[in-house]
């Protein structure tokens, strides 16, 4: 019993640690990022971690594949932006501040509406149901242009209503905080939820719902609770969305922003509470930061994510996991030098491979006005052949050493396993 004493106590002092070091990484981000390209990067980087997280509430800790997600956050967003316009009319007297509590309220309640039918069925069927609905409210935002803005969508300013404590959200930093606070209460109250009755039936829903049932649990009515509040969490970041942007509009009740999240939270790890979390990030870097730099940012994010269905299913949470327990063990320096000759390789490789991928656009899209591609800080004509042969080579001799190096690496893994294996033991 002291033994299991300590290591609760043990427990919780990692815990405790882990968050304020999150928060005070939270608070510290603006002081290291001043541009304002880098505080939208990380203000949408927030909401999407919140939706995310919200997302992974129904696939990772209930089993429920949904396409239909982006209903909630996006109808949160759109009564979110209903109220901020109310507050500017000065009809709601409503701090800016809580505007997304608007849009979890919303989130929750069409949870409410559609979650009681959706949830009667799981796997498959719950999948397409969740898509069906999908569907119908995005053909809704177009048959409603009343409330929904029609293509257009809807507009409002951030800065309505009196300043509290001189704080009008105009600057981007006060948005910043606004929605790194969200994102911290957020992802907090979704870890405490893990931890409750309800978490932890629902993941055994998940496992096994024949069994659930057997010992005296309504699997249909988990399911629903916990659909409702991940829709709550969605339309959380619904409402932040509609605070950062001032607009709202058809997109973010479509099928794309459902299909984003999917590949968010898959990308981060289905099966760890901070892989949504590691996803968000990665994701949106693809779609902000990617996106500003090529036009082929769909191409390496498809391909990015195939590579991590493939060689990764559990995420980039489970290769944390992976090293996380090998540095425990001590045993993390014998994967050192083969981790540093892989990772140089395959830098290489992928080197080779952009450069072969932007001339390939820039010979499709742009050469005829401008044939110089400036790219790694190197000048390149693509219509001469030097550069693409040099990037052809460039990536087969990265990929050749990169299969070596991976040789090298798994058999270092294979070692460390076995170290494990024994210590275990």
């Amino acid at each position: 019993m002291p033994a299991e004493a300590l290591g609760s106590k043990s427990f919780n002092m990692g815990s405790w640690l882990a968050w304020g070091a999150a928060g005070a990484l939270v608070l510290a981000l603006p002081l290291l990022f001043r541009q304002g390209f880098a505080l939208t990067l990380l203000s949408q980087m927030g909401i999407m971690v919140i939706f995310a997280l919200s997302y992974n509430m129904l696939l990772g800790q209930g089993g429920m594949l949904s396409f239909g997600h982006a209903v909630y956050s996006g109808l949160g967003a759109y009564f979110a932006i209903h109220a901020l316009n109310l507050i500017g009319k000065g009809v709601l007297a409503l701090p800016v501040s809580l505007l997304p509590l608007v849009g979890g309220l919303a989130g929750a309640l069409f949870g409410v509406l559609f979650g009681w039918v959706t949830t009667k069925k799981s796997g498959t069927t719950f999948a397409m149901i969740s898509l069906g609905i999908g569907e119908m409210v995005a053909a809704c935002s177009l048959m409603l242009p009343g409330f929904f803005g029609g293509e257009g969508g809807i507009t409002a300013n951030r800065q309505a209503g009196p300043p509290v404590l001189g704080i009008t959200y105009g600057p981007a930093v006060q948005v910043y905080y606004l929605i790194a606070v969200w994102t911290f209460l957020a992802t907090a109250a979704m870890f405490a939820l893990t931890r409750t009755p309800l978490g932890r039936i629902a993941n055994a829903v998940r496992d096994n719902p024949e069994r659930a049932e057997f010992v005296g649990y309504d699997t249909h009515v988990v399911r629903f609770l916990q659909l409702v509040l991940a829709s709550f969490f969605a339309g959380v970041a619904g409402g932040l969305s509609a605070i950062n942007f001032e607009i709202v509009t058809a997109e973010a009740v479509g099928v794309m922003r459902s299909g984003g999240v999917l590949l968010a939270t898959f990308i981060g790890g289905v099966g760890f509470f901070f892989g949504p979390i590691l996803g968000a990030v990665i994701f949106t870097f693809f779609v902000v930061a990617i996106s500003a730099m090529t036009k082929a940012w769909l191409l390496y994010l498809g391909l990015f994510f195939i590579a991590m269905v493939l060689f990764a299913p559990g995420g980039v949470a489970s290769l944390l996991a992976l090293n996380l327990s090998a540095a425990r063990a001590g045993l993390l320096g014998r994967l050192a030098p083969a981790y540093a000759a892989s990772a140089a390789a395959g830098l290489a490789a992928l080197a080779g491979f952009v450069a072969l991928v932007e001339m390939i656009y820039h010979l499709k899209l742009e050469a005829v006005n401008d044939p110089v591609l400036r790219l790694f800080g190197l000048t390149l004509d693509v219509r001469a052949a030097a550069p693409w042969v040099g990037a052809a080579i460039v990536l087969l001799a990265g990929s050749a050493l990169y299969w070596l190096a991976w040789k090298r690496v798994r058999a270092r893994w294979n070692e460390v396993h076995e170290r494990l294996g024994e210590r275990g033991a």
